[in-house]
């Protein structure tokens, strides 16, 4: 018998115009905790939802093999019953059901055609017990924190009888308890003879848990190599990032004037997770005419922190938001466009633009106030308004009466920065404004964000991309699990040192960089 239980051979995945996966390879042992790694967008998700069936075979090329045997799996039932299980970062629990119903949705132990509950009841205490879950099986999952509802998440995968067990960021909404236990449970598993595909931007964990790690970049194998002494996290790190620049970024010099935007001692508590802090004792400012960039993993907090400063996140804030010398109260995203803050959101198409209205209406959607009067909208001076941005922003369309659903990607987020510069802003949050739009159209973006810069809009940018955060910003704010862990000029900053304070390292000196 092989040692490798698992192995995937010349992985390509396409979505449309880009290339996910290039010829990825990876092989597990049977029995091992494999760590993969890499940044955000480097793949790692994607090779899984290969390996699970989520993508069905046809929609990706290459081979899977199980102890040898090659799989084509159509369905995620098809990878489970292969002895494949996935725990995906966003739990998929039914929250108003209990630990049993939840084990075995979908699964259920049948008796001359009715639910034969006393066997799943049996099993599911086995199970319990198992991953060590204290709580019994009829507690609902709605009475349960997050770490339990973890445990309650591979009760249900080890129920399939599963032999690989995939976790993707399982301790990304986890305190430090929860997360010590959970590594816990994946070592006690391992001894069991389960082997496990560890997904983490925690080094440190991934230094504590895993046999093998596998790095992915830009959606290609970097490399593999057993975790042991010689390796620390700065290697980890190296192969991580250690890639040249390609993207050109037109970066231009500018000289930030008064502070406008100040944020004192701000903390956000998580509305689904009442008594977890999302954002903690953060303070920051944001000057006139600069570009600040946010850079953070995954779960940093980073779009939690500035979509709370909007008024659209969080519970029990607390702190002070200081816009131009005065101290204001924003309860909702109408009180934070008042004062000149606007946020321009991650996700576009969900929450940033109304598909299936017209360029015309998604322009001045926030605006209406500017354009109407005691009869109404008028729609003379919505056409002169989003004329005037379609020609600024050139943005590419036949008509302002163009149904935004028919745009292209970086036309889209054209149309999204023309509507919050109608409110005449003061600061401006773009979250990643350059994400799923081709390069010609990233540039574009840049150019405008430098003269927004130059007439003395506060840019704050968020953005996953390294290279676009060196490349476009002034100063740069790294964050990690809720915090400010640094603030750096972009001439101090490189990839490897925002990574460290970005993973919870705290490096004391250059030199010190420099050794490692």
């Amino acid at each position: 018998m092989s040692e490798y239980i698992l192995e995937m051979q010349e992985i390509v995945k396409e979505f449309p115009g880009v290339k996910a996966l290039d010829n990825v390879n990876l092989k597990v042992k049977r029995g091992e905790i494999h760590a993969l790694v890499g940044e955000n967008g480097a793949g790692k998700s994607t090779l899984m939802k290969v390996l699970s069936g989520v993508y069905p075979y046809g929609k990706y090329t290459g081979q899977i093999l199980i102890n040898g045997v090659e799989q084509r799996f159509n369905t995620i039932k098809d990878s489970e019953a292969a002895g494949v299980g996935i725990i995906y970062q966003e739990l998929t629990l039914v929250k108003q059901m209990n630990i049993c119903e939840n084990i075995f949705l979908g699964s259920e132990f049948e008796k001359f055609g009715v639910i034969d509950w006393n066997r799943a009841m049996a099993e599911t205490n086995r199970l319990i017990k198992e991953v060590g879950l204290s709580s019994g099986p009829d507690t609902r999952i709605v009475n349960l924190g997050i770490g339990k509802q973890q445990l309650v998440e591979i009760a249900k995968a080890l129920s399939k009888n599963i032999k690989i067990l995939i976790l993707d960021e399982p301790t990304a909404a986890l305190n430090e308890t929860d997360s010590e236990n959970l590594l816990s449970i994946i070592k006690a598993l391992k001894k069991e003879g389960i082997t496990c595909i560890y997904i983490s931007h925690k080094l440190k964990e991934v230094k504590a848990i895993a046999d093998t790690i596998t790095i992915l970049r830009d959606g290609r194998t970097i490399e593999s190599y057993p975790n042991n002494e010689l390796v620390d996290q700065s290697k980890i790190i190296t192969g991580m990032v250690g890639r040249e620049l390609k993207q050109l970024f037109p970066r231009q010099e500018h000289t930030p004037g008064d502070v406008v935007l100040e944020v004192k001692n701000w903390n956000v508590y998580n509305p689904e997770l009442p008594d977890r802090k999302a954002i903690d004792n953060v303070s920051f400012n944001a000057r006139k005419g600069e570009i600040l960039g946010v850079a953070g993993l995954m779960g940093s907090g980073r779009t939690e922190l500035m979509m709370s400063l909007f008024g659209a996140y969080g519970i029990n804030k607390t702190g002070e938001i200081i816009i131009d010398n005065e101290l204001v109260k924003v309860k909702e995203p109408r009180d934070a466009i008042e004062k000149g803050l606007c946020y321009l959101s991650e996700d576009r198409k969900k929450t940033g633009l109304v598909l299936m209205m017209d360029i015309k209406e998604n322009i001045t959607l926030s605006n209406l106030n500017k354009i109407s009067n005691i009869m109404g909208i008028n729609e003379n001076e919505e056409i002169k308004a989003a004329n005037e941005y379609v020609k600024a922003l050139k943005i590419k369309t036949p008509s302002i009466e163009q149904k935004v659903k028919n745009l292209s990607g970086g036309n889209q987020q054209k149309v999204v920065i023309a509507k919050w510069l109608m409110a005449k802003p003061k600061v401006l949050v773009l979250d990643e404004p350059t994400r799923g739009i081709d390069v010609g159209a990233k540039f574009e973006i840049y150019n405008i964000m430098n003269k927004l810069a130059d007439q003395g809009v506060s840019i704050i940018m968020i953005s996953s991309e390294l290279p676009e955060v060196l490349g476009m910003s002034d100063r740069i704010l790294v964050m990690h699990e809720g915090k400010i862990s640094t603030e750096l000029d972009w001439k101090d900053a490189d990839q490897e040192t925002i990574m460290y304070y970005a993973t919870g390292q705290q490096p004391r000196t250059l030199k010190e960089l420099e050794e490692v």
